[in-house]
């Protein structure tokens, strides 16, 4: 119920979910649990929007778990039944964005400067051609067809194997689904390598070459056996069918794999891991070692949902996420910034803007936004 509520709330449930609800809500538990659920919501937007700002976030702040760890700063528990609709992060340090830039102060021309990703790829096709995607705009082929969103190719191919590459970039995401079947979400600074068509009972191969990507992969058992083997930076992921999420930036030390259902066998040269349900593995690239380790699932995979959800996330991983999806750099000069964490959910919708005023209310910020640059100092 609490998962299925929060896409109703910030808008991201399917039709086949809508009916799931409406199935569960033939319980009275159910019905009851959906009306504070909602409830919790409505109550704390009006109190957010109450003229006297300062007494309203005295109350949220009164909420904190006070068990909590030092130098975590978490949302009320409340926030995650509101998902994304309200924003409220707690920090306790003060810091101001400065560029030898001319400043963007009013909220038109930030928003022309910074704004929440969307829609967009490039498709290098196997001549070494590329396709611009991009929301409304679509592409269609004998072999891929595109409606600006996704791409879908054809099962039936030729029996010689050609690879196309999906190139999504900074501010962007994309989603593709494969010849087998087998569905990708790319997130943004992303690129992916994959056959046109797979050769019948052979190993289905792709190449996440970087950044990050979410598997639904199509069952071995529709396809003669054949499994389906995801290379990475320094590992290979080999699955039956199943659901996993992959973190491979170029600009971070470790490679993040993360099982969402089913199995899956993490290997390289060195080691062969096989994960559950739940769990993460973690490769690093610079020390060569790897770890298991036990994590939300939800929380590492809300991107493609369109909602990132943070959990006890130091602030210099938090700045990448946002620099990545606004596509604004981000420079953190006190490096004592960087570690300090904190819990929360932001709808990947959201305006930058929106996610910094609260913040500079609450904790008396004061920022500076320069062309595609922010520093905190």
């Amino acid at each position: 119920m609490k998962k299925i509520t929060i896409k109703y709330i910030t808008n991201t449930i399917s039709s086949k979910e809508i009916s799931e609800l409406k199935v569960l809500l033939r319980e009275k538990k159910n019905q009851e649990l959906f009306k504070d659920y909602i409830k919790d919501y409505y109550d704390i937007h009006t109190l957010l929007n109450k003229p006297d700002i300062d007494s309203a976030y005295k109350k949220i702040w009164d909420t904190i778990n006070e068990k909590e760890q030092p130098r975590q700063y978490v949302l009320p528990n409340w926030f995650k039944y509101s998902a994304a609709a309200l924003i409220v992060l707690m920090f306790s340090l003060s810091y101001f964005f400065k560029n030898n830039q001319k400043p963007i102060n009013n909220l038109n021309s930030f928003e022309e400067v910074v704004s929440p990703g969307v829609d967009k790829a490039t498709l290098t096709l196997e001549d070494g051609s590329s396709v611009v995607l991009e929301k409304g705009q679509y592409y269609n082929t004998e072999k891929v067809k595109s409606n600006g969103e996704q791409i879908i190719y054809n099962k039936k191919g030729s029996a010689s194997i050609s690879y196309n590459y999906l190139t999504v970039p900074r501010g962007g995401k994309f989603e593709v689904k494969l010849a087998d079947g087998t569905q990708v979400w790319l997130n943004s600074e992303s690129k992916l390598k994959y056959p046109v068509t797979f050769k019948k009972g052979e190993t289905r191969q792709v190449v996440l070459v970087y950044g990050e990507a979410y598997f639904d992969v199509s069952p071995s058992k529709n396809h003669n056996g054949a499994t389906f083997k995801v290379v990475s930076n320094l590992q290979e992921v080999e699955v039956l069918g199943t659901e996993f999420n992959i973190k491979a930036y170029k600009d971070e030390e470790s490679v993040y794999t993360t099982l969402a259902e089913g199995k899956v066998s993490v290997r390289n040269e060195v080691f062969k891991e096989k994960l559950k349900v739940g769990e993460q593995s973690v490769l690093n690239e610079v020390k060569g070692n790897i770890k298991i380790q036990t994590v939300n699932v939800y929380n590492e995979t809300a991107w493609r949902k369109g909602i990132f959800s943070f959990k006890n996330k130091p602030l210099k991983d938090i700045m990448k996420s946002l620099s990545r999806w606004y596509d604004i750099d981000i420079i953190i000069e006190n490096k004592k910034l960087e570690d300090i964490r904190f819990n929360g959910v932001l709808s990947k919708s959201m305006n930058l803007e929106e996610i910094l005023e609260p913040i500079k209310r609450n904790i008396n910020l004061n920022y500076k936004v320069y062309d595609k640059k922010i520093v905190l100092e």
